[in-house]
């Protein structure tokens, strides 16, 4: 079995998709541990709980504490890979250092990347960057905000009467399908 961890901040609906994935047996042989938050708000830890995942919700503000935190949880599961799905906070570099981690952004990186660079600010910055392209990224974590390897991008058109939210469904529409190919590829050259 391929153990995924996935790290969310939000609604989850990309944790949705892996759950979906699995369930409809997309992703096979692969099942989430665990997901992690670090807002207690976030809907993620309620789709989780829903189908009996366990949860984790991280305690410290200070992010050298959040990494140690995160050691001593992550060291009681098993764990092929990390799935950073809608999380907004940096990963501490001994984390980085020990798993396989990586994330899904909403923009073709290099483009519109890097701190402060998620969300609904990516698709904003393509609309008024009159862009006619943009796409989603899934790339290797690293010690520096989306600067890991790339791992896979797809694109999709932008249209000069979208609006950011218009290219939001995009991307989230792509990106969804993107990550779950990626997960299964990564999952195969383990098993």
């Amino acid at each position: 079995m391929y153990n995924l961890v996935v790290f969310a901040s939000g609604g989850g609906t990309t944790l949705q998709a892996i759950m979906d994935a699995i369930e409809k047996k997309t992703l096979e042989n692969c099942q989430i541990n665990l997901v992690i938050s670090n807002s207690e708000d976030a809907y993620a830890l309620e789709r989780a709980k829903n189908a009996g995942i366990e949860t984790y919700i991280i305690q410290n503000k200070k992010a050298s504490n959040i990494d140690i935190e995160l050691e001593n949880v992550l060291k009681n599961y098993e764990i092929d890979l990390i799935v950073l799905a809608g999380y907004l906070k940096k990963i501490g570099p001994k984390l980085v250092e020990k798993y396989t981690i990586i994330n899904t952004h909403p923009s073709l990186i290099p483009k519109f990347c890097g701190k402060g660079m998620y969300g609904m600010k990516v698709h904003e910055a393509v609309v008024n960057a009159h862009e006619t392209i943009s796409g989603a990224t899934v790339h290797y974590v690293n010690n520096h905000y989306d600067e890991g390897n790339i791992i896979s991008q797809t694109k999709i058109d932008v249209l000069p009467t979208d609006t950011a939210d218009d290219v939001a469904e995009k991307v989230k529409a792509a990106e969804k399908i993107q990550l779950i190919q990626v997960i299964q590829n990564l999952s195969k050259k383990t098993l």
